[in-house]
């Protein structure tokens, strides 16, 4: 298991920010070559983003790359640097039919490269036909492009996202019925930590797995909204252990503090000691 808590956008043009990072408590790193790089600055930024990759210096941080897109004059040749490096996944912009998805994996199997795909979700269009490209063996996970999602909606960014609802809703239903990954997108207001709580535990209620970030003062709070306290993986330690002595017993269900606990309870409590113990695994080695 991947703790994906807090992901972190570093500009790939920013050599020094990339080696601050190294010290970030953040689970992964997107090193971006898009939005954050101007275009005189493309070029620069892909060479510092391999120096980067190759390092051995970023611990337990999973480091993914995010390329432009296949038809911008970059994109190609991001893809080619990138398709043979030790990341984890290449992540592309503003995905939104198959036709981009296959043309991706195509352009990747000519690389004989296996990596997977995170592919971003930032357009009326792409939310309304997610049916259609998500399921792709290629699409590891879906990161929500919500900055943009708000521009083409014409809407308004407010601090409950309420307006939002159905696209994050909808986008965690999809990702959900073909078990992939799906990411919150970014808090712009990076210096207030009350509304960055409030929408990481929005999210957090919807469903998502984590949280895309744009400065590292965000990383402690997503941590701790996306992971679990203490309290919570002991409850699910008991929850096991009563679960199992319901079975022990010929019993198909327990009882914990009034409460029945069915095999429903017993797997989300597998899954939050199995995250636990990801996160502890990671810290010792660190």
């Amino acid at each position: 298991m991947q703790p994906r808590r807090s992901i972190l956008y570093m500009p790939g043009a920013n050599a020094r920010a990339m080696e601050k990072a190294k010290g970030l408590d953040c689970d992964s790193i997107i090193f971006d070559l898009e939005d954050a790089v101007a275009p005189d600055a493309k070029e620069v930024a892909r060479q510092h983003v391999l120096i980067a990759v190759q390092s051995a210096d970023y611990g337990h941080r999973e480091l993914v790359v995010r390329c432009n897109g296949l038809d911008t004059p970059w994109g190609a040749d991001d893809l080619a640097a990138f398709a043979d490096q030790p990341i984890a996944a290449l992540v592309f912009p503003k995905i939104q039919s198959l036709q981009q998805v296959e043309q991706i994996d195509a352009a990747l199997r000519a690389k004989a490269s296996p990596l997977p795909v995170w592919i971003m979700i930032e357009t009326p269009t792409a939310i309304l036909h997610l049916e259609m490209f998500v399921g792709h063996e290629r699409v590891a996970a879906l990161v929500m492009g919500t900055s943009d999602l708000v521009k083409a909606l014409r809407a308004r960014h407010t601090p409950s996202r309420r307006n939002l609802d159905y696209v994050l809703q909808r986008s965690v239903v999809v990702a959900r019925h073909f078990n992939k990954e799906i990411f919150d997108g970014v808090h712009l207001d990076f210096r207030n930590l009350d509304s960055l709580r409030e929408v990481c535990e929005q999210g957090k209620d919807l469903g998502f797995d984590g949280k895309t970030l744009i400065h590292p003062g965000q990383i402690e709070i997503t941590n701790s909204i996306f992971g679990y306290s203490a309290e919570e993986v002991a409850h699910a330690h008991k929850v096991l252990n009563v679960w199992r002595q319901a079975l022990s017993e010929g019993k198909g269900v327990g009882v914990l503090d009034g409460q029945l606990i069915e095999n429903l309870h017993a797997e989300e409590a597998q899954r939050i000691v199995a995250y636990a113990q990801a996160i502890d695994l990671r810290d010792i080695g660190a």
